[in-house]
């Protein structure tokens, strides 16, 4: 039984320390809209998208009311577009007309986002993959909110380098076709190594072939709690520190499991899992920098960063799978750079650099998020940048993913304001040493001897 304690501590945390629910995503089968006539398909999208997801906004409005918790977000993933849309479209503007289809019924449903515009790549493309991933600047520049995500790698099958390699372009080629919003474009678009079926959070959300038809995965997050609660062990050993972690994450997990089971049963949609990952946002007292300020370091990037973060990663999932019977999606602390003040706030102070972020995604849910860099950073070494985060997910067993911003026209020293959870980001600086010769050579680079488990 809940208590009269647990009541107030929960008010406590919606009220002073940014606890929230995410998102709430609906994850929709599309296979069975396939068609060859492209009219055709689009219009067995947008009825059956509409129809599933008419209700989401409202459903997700009231449960918010009742029980007092706030609902950020409410989202729609859908399958991978590659899939769907391979025996119908023959150009470039035949997938672009799928996702502005997408555009427009998750305009006229209400929800904030709509995900699965992807291709799933990381052994070979096919001819469908392969245009739809071409297709993905003119289709993230004609529509709002559509998001993107490409999977090019997996401990399973290695990286498809090919796919790296257009990538690095496809990037660029994105934040040219946006570049009169700061190349906006590029914040809908990630590239994943080892991407889940199951994840709510945007911008790679997509609803996996293997899923219900139609499902509900719910998003939780609450840095600010995590904050709080470390703040009354201040100078305690690790072993406090992680008890108070731990017990803070199963705290934050129930509350997704409860909207999460509401949502379900008022939708009529089977529950799919709870994501319980500390998602950042700009809002003051809402960064997981700062709670790894808490554990003890001065900014993010000092010595010690690295550890501080695998430490909370593990225990915030050792706490989360003991509140829900099913967790997934990604799971732990996303470092996302312009959606964290903690984490600009340490870019700024000179703490924390590209290749410090890249060694923190070894221990973190996610990779290289939200950072924008030079709008004169080469296609090449964007590619290589995907490579190396890539390699990580492949040889950890672990979901990886980049999400860059050349932000045309701007370069080191200067910010870029994207607004909303979005926030603001200053411009870091890449390497300029040259990986043209290794980027350029074509093929995959083969799964690693630990990947044959079978």
């Amino acid at each position: 039984m809940i208590n009269v304690n647990e009541v107030v501590e929960t008010n406590e945390m919606i009220e002073k320390e940014n606890l929230d629910v995410r998102t709430i995503t609906l994850g929709i089968s599309l296979l069975d809209c396939i068609s060859s006539d492209l009219e055709q398909l689009n219009k067995n999208i947008y009825n059956k998208i509409y129809e599933a997801a008419k209700d989401l906004v409202a459903t997700g409005e009231q449960i918010s009311r009742e029980f007092g918790i706030p609902i950020v977000n409410k989202r729609i993933s859908v399958t991978p577009i590659a899939l769907i849309g391979g025996a119908a479209c023959r150009t470039k503007e035949d997938f672009a007309s799928i996702a502005q289809t997408l555009d427009k019924v998750a305009k006229a449903v209400g929800v904030n986002f709509i995900g699965g515009y992807s291709a799933l790549v990381s052994k070979g493309m096919t001819p469908a993959d392969k245009l739809l991933i071409e297709s993905i600047p003119l289709a993230l520049s004609t529509t709002d909110v559509v998001c993107s995500s490409i999977n090019v790698g997996s401990t399973k099958t290695g990286i498809n380098m090919d796919a790296v390699r257009l990538m690095g372009t496809i990037v660029k080629e994105t934040a040219e076709a946006t570049k009169e919003n700061d190349s906006l474009g590029c914040a809908k678009l990630v590239v994943f190594c080892n991407a889940p079926d199951d994840n709510p959070f945007m911008a790679g959300a997509f609803h996996g072939v293997t899923e219900a038809d139609k499902i509900i995965n719910v998003g939780v997050s609450g840095p600010g709690v995590v904050k709080t609660a470390l703040e009354k062990v201040r100078g305690e050993s690790f072993e406090i520190l992680c008890e108070t972690i731990k017990k803070t994450a199963f705290k934050v997990t129930r509350v997704g499991q409860l909207v999460a089971r509401e949502a379900s049963e008022r939708l009529g949609v089977p529950f799919g899992i709870i994501d319980l990952s500390l998602a950042p946002t700009p809002a003051i007292g809402d960064s997981v920098a700062d709670i790894l300020h808490e554990i003890g370091v001065e900014h993010a990037g000092a010595p010690g960063t690295t550890a501080a973060l695998a430490l909370l990663n593990d225990q915030v999932k050792k706490g989360g799978v003991m509140a829900s019977s099913y967790v997934g999606g990604l799971s732990g602390a996303f470092i996302p750079v312009s959606e964290d003040q903690g984490m600009i706030n340490a870019v700024e102070a000179g703490a924390l650099t590209l290749e410090k972020l890249e060694a923190m995604t070894c221990v973190c849910s996610v990779g290289l998020d939200m950072i924008a860099i030079p709008g004169d950073t080469r296609d090449t070494t964007i590619a290589g940048i995907i490579a190396d985060e890539m390699a990580i997910g492949m040889i950890n067993q672990k979901t990886t993913a980049v999400r860059l911003i050349p932000v045309i026209g701007k370069g080191v020293g200067e910010t870029v304001e994207f607004g909303g959870l979005l926030g603001y980001a200053p411009i870091m600086p890449v390497n300029q040493f040259s990986c043209d010769a290794f980027v350029d050579r074509g093929g995959r680079i083969p799964a690693p001897v630990h990947s044959f488990k079978n």
